[in-house]
């Protein structure tokens, strides 16, 4: 950092003086239209509104049911060629969702069946109100193992299956409403509230503890801890070392090591992606035969069982509505609810970017509530769009919706006549089905990603993690959603401010941080605000500028330059201001003026400068000290500098300023 000596400066005459544009105050609005105004920027940013207007009755009609139900808008235009890709797709990812939905029903303490029947009408419900084209409907392990793990501590799944289901159920139905709720009340602007690195560390801590639950199957364990904990799943299998089943052991291994094999060469070579998609439905198959044949089931190694045939029954009058129940399968129903749908709205906003279409996450929002309503009636539990369900789809070409009605249908036949087939499937090979799944949600690249570039981040990620692992998955969840409000509020609360300085050879000030080479000028303090000014860091500004001052002082006397006289502040980045912001100027000035400084402004916004005009700021200050831009204002403070007593403006300068408008920036 330097300082720019005088001969760098070319001093304004009192002609030249006679200078720029006033800074101008917007013409005021009414307050209703103010009002709107801000509503429209809150909850409706993308203008989904927009295609209404000047349309007549009928055209908006039609315009409305394909906003709610997008496939009447490309249903018409749909070909075979179409049809062709959707069905390869379809009997594709069909084939990963019935191992996987058997899988992840029995993860929530639920009957297997129910991973099939939520594959079945779900889909057919998004097919319709969904407006991605790659999104594959099914449930997912996160969400099953927070349904299984919150309701098991109200009913134990064992002892009472049929009020567990009903709960399941019911948690279910409370998911759907409150998706369906926020879409409509476009309120999906709270899921932004999980950072990227909560929801990295969250769901790698879920993966952790599924992949934890799953060594009961791996091991063949009948009895097993309800707590998700590594340490108490860690004391509930070396506790049962006697029951250990090596049977069940070497097979698990086996299948796991053959799913990460098949996911290798996958990834190696991507046209090879059906490989690791028909690797769960092919584990499923030989696990099966090699049990039928070798009667497996009689030397420890456990299976599925029966499995009901036919499709849903009907359950809309299952709904437990009464204490001590209800108050759970509510909380478990929200909780759930804020995973899925965040996990689904950014699964299909990234296929949308890839192929270079937008999708309403508001309108993605109500297709799955109202998925997860119509389940929670026919025998479903919660069911959002996976990721690796949804990236099979996309590798396998999928073009449309249709892709999840095909899977459907695929799955529907499953249900009317191959259940049966599924009696001998070890309950191992499912284990290393979600193992195998799960170990691609650590993502620790992205942790290492997160370490490279923002420390404080990548602690988030940690504590959400560490909490999940440590902790339980709700506990995890707390972590991660508080660590994300505490970044928003230090980036709130505390804004930035920094000491700003001319860049060499150039009409730019820039802050001395960024630019070492940046000269401060003599007798002026530049300061740039970088954020809006509001009551909750009013009081902290006020503070952080009069330490500026003091530091800027204490530097000067011991250098022996010459003395601060004027303060100037960026207002660039201050893009609105509340009464507490308007006092904490008020103070300033009069902290300023014991002081013998001038208080100028630079670049204040629209917004800002028709508060300041209201509330006489402006007077208190003077027009002529608020200008637009950082060099105009640091010219005035050199050219009054030059001319005239900094302490003291003199009146005729005053009255010279005041006749010319032109005059006031």
């Amino acid at each position: 950092m330097g300082v720019v000596e005088d001969q760098q400066y070319v001093y304004p005459s009192a002609n030249m003086e006679q200078c720029k544009s006033r800074v101008a105050v917007p013409p005021p609005q009414p307050f209703l239209n103010s009002l709107q105004a801000s509503l429209k920027e809150t909850f409706f940013p993308d203008d989904p509104l927009k295609q209404f207007k000047n349309q007549p009755r009928s055209r908006k009609f039609i315009l409305g049911l394909q906003y709610f139900f997008p496939f009447l808008e490309w249903a018409p235009k749909y070909s075979l060629e179409l049809l062709k890709s959707d069905l390869i797709a379809g009997v594709t990812i069909a084939s990963l969702a019935i191992p996987q939905g058997i899988s992840y029903a029995k993860l929530a303490n639920l009957p297997p069946v129910l991973g099939l029947y939520s594959s079945f009408v779900p889909p057919l419900v998004y097919a319709m109100m969904g407006s991605s084209r790659d999104l594959a409907v099914g449930t997912v392990a996160v969400a099953s193992l927070l349904t299984g793990s919150m309701l098991s501590t109200v009913v134990n799944p064992t002892k009472d299956p049929k009020l567990f289901l009903h709960l399941a159920f019911t948690a279910t139905l409370v998911a759907g409403v409150f998706q369906t709720s926020l879409g409509l009340l476009r309120l999906g602007f709270i899921v932004d509230f999980l950072s990227h690195a909560a929801i990295v560390g969250f769901m790698g801590g879920a993966a952790t503890v599924v992949c934890l639950q799953q060594l009961k199957g791996i091991f063949g364990l009948t009895h097993f801890t309800q707590s998700t904990d590594l340490i108490n799943v860690m004391h509930s299998v070396f506790s049962q070392e006697h029951q250990w089943r090596w049977e069940s052991v070497v097979l698990g291994c086996c299948f796991l090591f053959f799913l990460l094999l098949t996911r290798f060469f996958s990834k190696r070579k991507p046209k090879l992606f059906w490989i690791s998609a028909m690797a769960p439905l092919t584990s499923v198959i030989l696990g099966s035969l090699l049990v039928y044949l070798t009667h497996a089931e009689k030397h420890g190694i456990q299976v599925i069982g029966y499995l009901k045939k036919g499709i849903n029954p009907p359950s809309f009058g299952d709904f437990v509505f009464i204490s001590p129940y209800f108050p759970v399968a509510l909380k478990t129903g929200i909780i759930t609810g804020v995973i899925a749908m965040a996990e689904g709205v950014a699964v299909g906003r990234s296929f949308a970017m890839f192929k270079n279409y937008n999708i309403d996450g508001n309108k993605e929002m109500i297709a799955f509530g109202m998925m997860n309503i119509f389940g929670s009636c026919t025998s479903c539990y919660l069911t959002t769009g996976p990721f690796s369900r949804s990236a099979v789809n996309y590798n396998a070409g999928c073009k449309t919706a249709v892709s999840n009605i095909v899977m459907s249908v695929a799955v529907m036949i499953t249900l009317l006549f191959l259940t049966p087939l599924f009696y001998y499937t070890p309950l191992v090979v499912l284990s290393s089905i979600i193992i195998s799944a799960m170990l691609g949600l650590i993502d620790y690249e992205a942790a290492i990603h997160l370490l490279k570039i923002d420390k404080f981040d990548f602690m988030v990620c940690m504590s959400a993690y560490i909490g999940v692992v440590f902790g339980s998955v709700e506990t995890g969840l707390v972590v991660a959603v508080a660590f994300s409000v505490l970044r928003l509020l230090l980036f709130v609360a505390r804004p930035r401010t920094f000491v700003m300085g001319n860049v060499p050879n150039s009409i730019s000030y820039r802050s001395i941080d960024q630019y070492p080479a940046a000269q401060t000028v003599p007798g002026i303090l530049i300061l740039e605000i970088g954020a809006p000014i509001f009551f909750a860091n009013a009081t902290y500004l006020r503070d952080r500028i009069i330490r500026w001052i003091h530091e800027e002082e204490d530097r000067l006397k011991s250098s022996g330059e010459a003395n601060l006289h004027y303060v100037i502040l960026d207002m660039s980045a201050v893009g609105s201001i509340d009464t507490s912001g308007i006092n904490m100027f008020e103070e300033l000035k009069k902290v300023m003026d014991r002081r013998d400084l001038r208080l100028v402004l630079a670049n204040p916004g629209g917004e800002v400068m028709k508060k300041l005009q209201r509330s006489k700021v402006v007077e208190l200050l003077g027009e002529e000290w608020i200008h637009l831009t950082v060099g105009e204002a640091v010219g005035k403070c050199t050219y009054m500098l030059h001319t005239y007593n900094p302490k003291s403006t003199p009146k005729s300068m005053g009255d010279q300023l005041e006749t010319c408008t032109s005059n006031n920036v």
